[in-house]
């Protein structure tokens, strides 16, 4: 399958780049702060943790992956290649979210918060999906990576902010129409966890749908001119 090979040479690129590395780092660094933290604030600190890793890690890892692929002009390849865009999107969203995974499974198991693991790979799976393919969205449309940075603000502010508020306490019913609060409900496995999932659902398809939209008018435009 397409996909599958697609995969797997985003698999080897992440790898190549040192994303698999840097996502060591990250997990080693957040457990090392998890076991500074008294045994109260842990599990709230796991949760923070495990959130910012698909919402605000796989969102700039996208954008960085996109920016080396435009640097050595793959996408010029592949705009003329046999391959589905919906293809090239599914295996840039799925490779992020594989290394997202191990880690959120990782500091999940450390600071004890893994009590439903379905709703908690739920979770991890359709954030990561969702959050990369903003970063997607975005990184086919410029060019440099403070270009990235200065439009994928806007982002992390509706993203986190809502997110942070309803980790910290402030838990009105209608924040569950928000992604990242979702995600949160879903990490705890609190009593709105299944409608949690269907509004992140409800987030993420429609949002990989277009940013595959994104992409195929990106690679129709390639070299200056319209395909």
């Amino acid at each position: 399958m397409k996909l599958l090979a697609l995969m797997r040479g985003d698999v080897r690129v992440q790898f190549k780049y040192g994303f698999y590395l840097l996502y060591l780092f990250f997990s080693l660094f957040y457990i090392g702060l998890l076991a500074a933290f008294p045994q109260d604030w842990r599990q709230t600190a796991a949760v923070l943790m495990v959130f910012s890793d698909p919402a605000a890690l796989g969102l700039f890892f996208m954008g960085a992956l996109v920016l080396f692929e435009k640097s050595e002009r793959v996408l010029d390849s592949l705009a003329v290649a046999p391959i589905a865009v919906r293809d090239y999107v599914l295996s840039k969203l799925l490779s992020v979210a594989l290394i997202s995974t191990l880690v959120a499974l990782t500091i999940g198991a450390f600071g004890g918060i893994l009590t439903s693991p379905l709703y908690f790979l739920a979770s991890v799976l359709l954030g990561s999906c969702l959050f990369s393919a903003l970063g997607l969205m975005v990184a086919v449309r410029i060019s440099t990576l403070n270009q990235f940075v200065i439009f994928t603000v806007p982002i992390q502010v509706f993203t986190n902010i809502p997110a942070v508020a309803y980790i910290l306490g402030w838990r009105p019913i209608w924040l569950l129409l928000h992604p990242g609060v979702c995600m949160i409900e879903l990490f705890n496995a609190g009593p709105y966890a299944p409608v949690a999932l269907l509004v992140l659902t409800a987030w993420t398809i429609p949002v990989v749908v277009y940013t595959a939209q994104v992409v195929e008018r990106a690679f129709e435009s390639l070299g200056g001119v319209k395909l």
